[in-house]
């Protein structure tokens, strides 16, 4: 959405949320002149929207008495929808965001019918969701003109910084984008490697889209790609646990990764690799399920070693927590 359009919504807000405002307040509030104002003021009565406009010293804007937008009707099942996607978006962590969901959240409060509101806060108060938090800087404005550019399917090109490599102009038919532990992706065709590619979104720069256009294939699922490929990547270590337990209870624990699981007569064997042995040790010890290691040693010697430390950190806690 453009700036200006979005201005004259912002003062659609302001004037409904506090009555009568003075030209230089709103223009404060929108950073823009007075001049500017008055337009925008124009353009809200070329919409239909009853504008009483007050001259002297204590004058200003306001909304003609009695005016109201249309109160929000929501099932049961819309309102719960529209809340815990708020809520998760807000635990998501992405700080950009942060403004424009109290925002929303306000608005939707202001023009719904009591029973609602209570609802929605009442969820917004009381429920928790544990989602990852988001790590890299992603442009939020990237962000959006790769969406746009994916729902369009039209090309777009832009820079890419590889870890620990120069950055590289691609031009990438972008099929999708995915939220993964913390990072957002895009999967698309790069028209460099001539394949399906994932990049990074803190990872890319100076996004442009370009007037070629794509057809994605109709079955795609581009977080069932990520997680496929994801499970691809050559690394470092080899590993192979079994795991002792059942394939629904593996999968709700190891989601995305049941492509990994070969059933065995006493549990799930998982084949995998990994860079780091001491994160795979912590990560290994979560499950509430017995594991039997098959490689690597180091694996074991690494798992030994965080259950040393936790339950050194616990005996410190306890003896600080003791009374003489």
């Amino acid at each position: 959405m453009s700036k200006p359009v979005t201005r004259v919504l912002t003062l659609l807000e302001l004037l409904q949320t506090h009555g009568l405002m003075s030209g230089p307040d709103i223009a404060r509030r929108l950073q823009v002149d007075t001049r500017t104002v008055r337009r925008y003021i124009t353009s809200l009565e070329e919409l239909g929207i009853p504008v009483v406009t007050e001259q002297g010293r204590y004058g200003g804007y306001q909304l003609v008495a009695g005016f109201k937008l249309p109160p929000m009707m929501f099932t049961d099942e819309e309102t719960m929808a529209i809340s815990m996607g708020l809520l998760a978006a807000n635990q998501l962590g992405l700080a950009e965001t942060a403004p424009a969901i109290a925002s929303v959240q306000a608005k939707l409060e202001r023009v719904m019918p009591g029973n609602l509101k209570r609802r929605v806060r009442a969820i917004s108060n009381s429920a928790s969701l544990i989602l990852p938090k988001a790590h890299g800087p992603e442009n939020r404005e990237d962000l959006l003109l790769l969406t746009d550019a994916a729902h369009a399917q039209q090309r777009v090109r832009f820079a890419y910084r590889a870890e620990n490599a120069e950055p590289q102009r691609r031009e990438v038919d972008p099929y999708g984008i995915v939220f993964r532990r913390g990072h957002w992706y895009m999967v698309g065709f790069c028209h460099l490697r001539k394949a399906l590619r994932t990049f990074r979104l803190d990872r890319l720069s100076n996004v442009v889209p370009l007037s070629h256009s794509f057809l994605r294939p109709s079955d795609f699922d581009a977080a069932s790609h990520l997680n496929q490929s994801m499970q691809n990547v050559p690394r470092q270590h080899p590993v192979t646990v079994l795991l002792h337990t059942d394939m629904a209870t593996a999968s709700h624990y190891l989601y995305g990764l049941e492509g990994l699981l070969q059933q065995q007569d006493d549990g799930l064997l998982m084949d995998t690799s990994t860079d780091s042995v001491p994160w795979f040790a912590r990560w290994l010890v979560q499950m509430p399920f017995e594991v039997t290691i098959v490689q690597p040693v180091a694996l074991w010697d690494a798992v030994r070693a965080h259950l040393a430390l936790v339950q050194k950190n616990f005996r410190l806690r306890a003896t600080m927590g003791t009374e003489e």
